[in-house]
């Protein structure tokens, strides 16, 4: 197995994940992938969610990442306790108690550069120390469900943080996306599940996708900027009604199907960041242009088919002030 290229068998969800009844039923679901450790983007979570009392909420995997010092990971667990939380790549790996051979569990395809790959298997190690100082937390990772199925106004949502077939697929990515066969299998898959939502994340590259009997939405990272001029999360939010923050959006049959923007405190989540990831360190090589803007594309880049921009591109990169 080839560290961060490769995932285990167990990766795979099962073929029958999503075809049982809804873990129950709401009007607001929120899915939040790639939190990444920022507990300011965690802190504009809980702002959106005491805005929207009724919503509720699927972590959705890889909530963990950045957060290397102790204090910060148990902060994270503490803001999602009563939530929803699913297992991604990083929750997996952690979990395991031992090293699994797969690295970072990225699975990353062969278009990412190996010292990107490697410098991913780094950070993954140096959580794993951390929660050597966290007692029981291995197995509090280890318990959560890679999947979910649940029920947004009466119609069925998939979740997973990589693909329909596996935890750490890159089936929708952008990349795979684009290509008409690929929405042609996803479309298929959707019609066959009787689902009209799946949402997802890990490819930490935002993608919207409304096709004949479904939609997708991957909201890309929560707990990093995602847009060009941006420097806020996303979430992905799907409900019978709309909301006015939203970013992007479809609506199929009643149901709207949304980007949030989850506008954290910038400066103090650098000040975090940097001090748990100098310079030179794998994070800081890998992530911290990210963090400060650099080389993103504008939201319009997200949206493959079906979805519409609610704000103009100089709205959106005015976000960072509201």
């Amino acid at each position: 197995m080839r560290a961060g290229r490769d995932c285990p068998l167990d990766y795979r969800l099962a073929a029958d994940a999503f075809a049982g009844a809804p873990l129950f039923d709401c009007d607001s679901l929120y899915v939040v992938g790639g939190l990444y450790g920022n507990r300011q983007a965690l802190a504009a979570l809980q702002r959106r969610l005491a805005a929207e009392p009724g919503a509720r909420l699927v972590c959705n995997g890889d909530a963990h990442w950045f957060d290397r010092d102790p204090a910060i990971f148990r902060q994270i667990e503490q803001g999602l306790a009563g939530h929803l939380a699913l297992r991604g790549n990083v929750e997996t790996e952690l979990g395991r108690g031992a090293d699994s051979g797969a690295g970072c569990g990225c699975a990353y395809p062969p278009s990412v550069d190996d010292a990107v790959v490697a410098r991913s298997n780094a950070i993954q190690a140096e959580l794993s120390r951390t929660i050597q100082d966290l007692p029981g937390m291995a197995a509090q990772l280890a318990a959560r469900p890679p999947s979910a199925l649940v029920g947004v106004g009466g119609r069925r949502v998939a979740i997973s943080h990589g693909d329909e077939r596996s935890l750490a697929g890159w089936g929708c990515s952008r990349e795979a996306l684009a290509e008409p066969a690929r929405q042609a299998q996803l479309d298929d898959w959707l019609r066959r599940n009787r689902l009209s939502v799946l949402a997802t994340s890990h490819s930490c590259a935002a993608v919207a996708l409304n096709l004949e009997h479904g939609a997708l939405i991957n909201n890309g990272a929560a707990g990093l900027p995602n847009f060009a001029g941006g420097r806020y999360g996303l979430l992905s939010r799907i409900a019978s009604t709309p909301h006015a923050a939203a970013l992007y959006r479809c609506e199929r049959d009643g149901l709207f199907i949304e980007a949030l923007p989850l506008n954290y405190a910038h400066d103090d989540f650098l000040a975090d960041f940097e001090r748990q990831w100098p310079a030179g360190s794998p994070a800081a090589l890998s992530y911290r242009a990210r963090i400060l803007g650099a080389h993103l594309e504008h939201a319009q880049a997200a949206l493959l088919a079906g979805f519409s921009l609610c704000r103009s591109l100089c709205a959106l990169e005015a976000l960072n002030h509201e």
